[in-house]
C-alpha cells in the first residue's frame, strides 16, 4: 500500500465531500480529515472571512499548504476544498492517489448549497457563478480523479458505497 490518504475526495462545494468523507472514514475504520477545517482551525476564522479580509490568492496559498501537509501526513479519508485542484502543485501531489470526484449538476448544487449560504465565490448570481466555476474546474477534478461518482439524487450512504465500490475498498 502506498503512503498517503486511503481516499481523497474532490468536487464542488455542496457535493457532499465532508458528509461522505466522514461516512467513508467510519466504514473503513480510519480517521477523517478536511483541509477546509484545517484552515479554519489554523486561522481561527471562517473561510468567508479569509476571502473578505485577505483575498482569494491568500486563501489559495493557505489551501495549497494545508493540502500538502494533509497528503503527506494523513492516512485515512481526506476531503479537499472545492478549489484545491486549481493549484498545479496540488494536482501533481494527487497523481497516483485514490481520488474520487463527487460530481453533481447545477440544480442539485442550488438545492444543497442554497442561494443565501456564506459562499464567497457565489455571492452574485449563484447559478451562473456555479456553472462558470464548474466549467473551469470540472476538467481539473476529472484530471486528478481515479473515479467519478455522481451524487445527484443519492443519499450520502449511497454515495459512500459507490466510492467504496469504485475504488474497490472494503469496509470494516
Amino acid at each position: 500500500m502506498t503512503a498517503g490518504p486511503l481516499v481523497v475526495l474532490v468536487g464542488p462545494m455542496g457535493s457532499g465531500k465532508s458528509t461522505v468523507g466522514a461516512l467513508l472514514a467510519e466504514r473503513l475504520g480510519v480517521p477523517y480529515r478536511d483541509t477546509d477545517a484545517d484552515i479554519v482551525t489554523a486561522q481561527d476564522r471562517p473561510i468567508s472571512d479569509i476571502f473578505v479580509d485577505e483575498g482569494e490568492p491568500y486563501f489559495r496559498e493557505l489551501e495549497r499548504q494545508a493540502v500538502a501537509a494533509a497528503v503527506s501526513e494523513h492516512t485515512g479519508v481526506l476531503a479537499l476544498g472545492g478549489g484545491a485542484v486549481l493549484d498545479e502543485g496540488t494536482r501533481e501531489l494527487l497523481a497516483g492517489l485514490p481520488v474520487a470526484y463527487l460530481s453533481m449538476d447545477v440544480e442539485e448544487a442550488v438545492r444543497r448549497v442554497g442561494l443565501g449560504a456564506a459562499r464567497p465565490l457565489l455571492a452574485v448570481n449563484p447559478r451562473r457563478q456555479w456553472r462558470e466555476l464548474m466549467e473551469a474546474r470540472r476538467p481539473l477534478y476529472t484530471e486528478v480523479a481515479r473515479v467519478v461518482v455522481a451524487t445527484d439524487d443519492r443519499t450520502p450512504e449511497e454515495v459512500a458505497q459507490a466510492v467504496l465500490d469504485a475504488l474497490e475498498l472494503k469496509d470494516v
